[in-house]
């Protein structure tokens, strides 16, 4: 990718559209899966960009299959965080930055065994937006996030069952 990027500068004078570069990157995993002798890449991942046509998310295949997509969660039980993403897919396009973050870490969440929780140790968070440079929040960086994101729900949670009565008998 860094090549294809480089390249694309130095020759037309400008930087390569991301549809494009997955493309290529997807035309090169395919042709080893029709090749003899040749294994397919091993490894799946999320592309994400902004390039002069907006925000862009891939999801890129071993096959060398790849689809753009508004949300998506890659890896071991994914599904979970598929599914969540997909109930909350009408809220995303209003969100705020904020909101957005907190739909990502719910879904990540979502894909844990029920023993597990999100914390500063097994949690990291990248952000990037259009007209700024990617950041990476590792460690005590992404707490903030952790604390509000979970913490509101909790909230909601114990209010829902306020009103409730339990009968013992």
């Amino acid at each position: 990718m860094r090549q294809q990027s480089l390249s694309s500068r130095l020759t037309y004078d400008r930087p390569i559209l991301l549809s494009d570069i997955t493309s290529r990157i997807a035309d090169r995993a395919q042709t080893n899966t029709q090749q003899y002798g040749r294994r397919p890449y091993g490894v799946g991942l999320l592309i994400a960009g902004v390039d002069a046509r907006g925000p862009h998310l891939f999801e890129f295949q071993p096959s060398g299959v790849t689809q753009e997509m508004v949300a998506c969660g890659i890896g071991a039980r994914s599904q979970m965080a598929r599914t969540y993403l997909e109930r909350n897919l009408d809220e995303f396009e209003g969100s705020s930055r904020e909101e957005l973050i907190k739909h990502a870490l719910r879904a990540l969440k979502e894909s844990l065994s029920q023993d597990k929780e999100l914390t500063v140790d097994n949690t990291s968070l990248g952000v990037s937006g259009v007209g700024e440079n990617f950041h990476l929040y590792e460690g005590q960086d992404v707490a903030e996030y952790l604390e509000t994101t979970f913490e509101n729900k909790e909230q909601e949670g114990e209010q829902a069952g306020e009103g409730m009565e339990v009968d013992d008998s």
